[in-house]
């Protein structure tokens, strides 16, 4: 029972950690546009989106759901992609 309980709590800590990884982008984005007094993207918002994502996609495969693996399979594309504009 304990052990079903822990590995509950683990997977929750996982998603949750993803989220707050991909969260952590837009702070980025936030503080960087602050300092330059314009809209930018740093490239490290593109690590951020990419390590998130694949948190994300981690956590979504673990719970079967193909709605989630699919969208974060393709922003991973896309990230990808702007990141090599960057």
């Amino acid at each position: 029972m304990m052990s079903v309980l822990y590995n509950d709590y683990f997977w929750l800590f996982v998603g949750f950690f993803g989220q707050f990884v991909f969260f952590l982008r837009f702070i980025l984005q936030w503080w960087a546009s602050e300092k330059e007094k314009k809209i930018v993207i740093p490239k490290g918002f593109w690590y951020l989106s990419i390590a998130g994502t694949i948190v994300i996609l981690i956590y979504s495969i673990h719970i079967h759901d193909i709605v989630f693996i699919t969208a974060q399979i393709l922003s991973l594309g896309i990230y990808f992609r702007n990141l090599s504009f960057k």
